[in-house]
């Protein structure tokens, strides 16, 4: 061999030793790191009262949550176990009550009682790069399956009908504090396992923006379809909220959804559906607080809320709740709810009525700890 060639060997084996030594000492240094494991947990025991009283336990077909008349029952109650490391992540919980049995209705078997299980890698060293897969909590909306994450009791009729969990891929980025973008492709509008016969992912994005400690800004959409390809209508949804905290003791909140979907399949026509809802808290003591929500649901030609009358759903509503919180992690809460619609909805012995008066209480508590990897 050329002595020449001999040194130019030696240089690109120096340098690829060096390079290797980086390399293993940056993986020594990531795997030595100490992943955190938590384990926790969430129970929302209820008893709503319908003065309507219904046939059936069963109150409304548009509510998923706190949705049975005149017993005591569980609304939700789940196990977590979650995995926290600067290069990955993962989370496994578990359900059971009254809101997956109503709200996974269309999940086969055992999913029903899938709340949470997906797993994270971060792409940057900085960690404000991720991407997750799996079966994870909605980016559309400002109230969650968790109660106590809520400022009202129950849920709004914006958050009702549109969804809680979605399963597929996100890519998740934070350029900046005050920023947090997402981008993702879904197996469709609240679904677990893919509409049989549906070939096309759905898509959907998030801005989220809080300039300051007091203000959050929100632009979530959805763009896809809930039908099999011989059918497909496509669908675009749009949901805006800004979160205020006017002072320490008041706070704001002002929500706004709207979409549209192909009439039929190829059509140049669109049906529209559209919810605005405002809710104020105000923070009386550490543990006593108050909200007030107004609301509107307007769907005239049943694309999420199927009536079969002549306006279809037209609703209105106002609600009260009053919270009383001895500990951070768990509350007492009472709310009655008046809702109003254009058509004679809702059930009451063996006729129907516009109006629907009804009370919630519910006990929901939080817990778990932390243990070391």
């Amino acid at each position: 061999m050329q002595p020449g060639m001999k040194q130019f060997l030696s240089a690109i084996l120096g340098v690829y030793t060096l390079s290797s030594s980086l390399t293993f000492a940056q993986t020594d240094s990531t795997r030595q790191q100490t992943a955190e494991v938590t384990v926790a947990g969430f129970v929302d025991a209820y008893y709503a009262y319908d003065f309507n009283k219904p046939a059936t336990s069963y109150r409304q077909p548009f509510l998923y949550n706190h949705n049975r008349h005149n017993e005591f029952n569980l609304n939700l109650g789940l196990v977590k176990v979650g995995i926290e490391h600067s290069r990955y992540r993962a989370n496994l919980a578990l359900q059971t009550g009254t809101y997956p049995n109503d709200n996974y209705a269309a999940e086969p078997g055992t999913l029903k009682n899938i709340f949470e299980a997906n797993v994270g890698i971060a792409l940057s060293r900085t960690g404000n790069l991720w991407l997750d897969a799996g079966v994870f909590a909605s980016h559309i909306g400002f109230e969650s399956a968790i109660s106590l994450d809520n400022w009202t009791l129950t849920r709004s009729l914006l958050a009702e009908n549109s969804p809680y969990f979605l399963t597929g891929a996100k890519l998740s980025y934070q350029p900046h504090e005050a920023w947090q973008l997402q981008v993702l492709v879904l197996n469709g509008w609240q679904r677990i396992q893919r509409l049989p016969g549906n070939s096309l992912p759905s898509f959907g994005t998030q801005v989220n923006y809080s300039p300051a400690e007091a203000v959050v800004l929100n632009w979530s959409t959805f763009i896809g379809t809930d039908d099999p390809d011989t059918t497909r209508r496509m669908r675009y949804f749009n949901n805006f909220y800004g979160q205020f905290q006017l002072s320490p003791r008041v706070g704001l909140i002002a929500g706004f959804d709207v979409g549209v979907q192909q009439r039929t399949q190829h059509s140049s026509s669109y049906d529209a559906w559209l919810s605005p809802v405002l809710i104020a808290r105000y923070t009386f003591t550490d543990n006593w607080a108050a909200a007030l929500r107004a609301e509107y649901y307007q769907d005239p030609t049943g694309i999420i809320i199927r009536t079969g009358t002549p306006n279809s759903f037209k609703t209105a509503g106002v609600s009260m709740n009053l919270d009383y919180t001895p500990v951070p992690n768990m509350a007492w809460r009472i709310e009655g709810r008046w809702l109003n619609s254009r058509d004679r909805l809702f059930e009451r012995g063996s006729s129907f009525v516009a109006d629907n008066i009804f009370i919630v209480t519910s006990l929901a508590v939080r817990f778990g700890k932390s243990v070391e990897d």
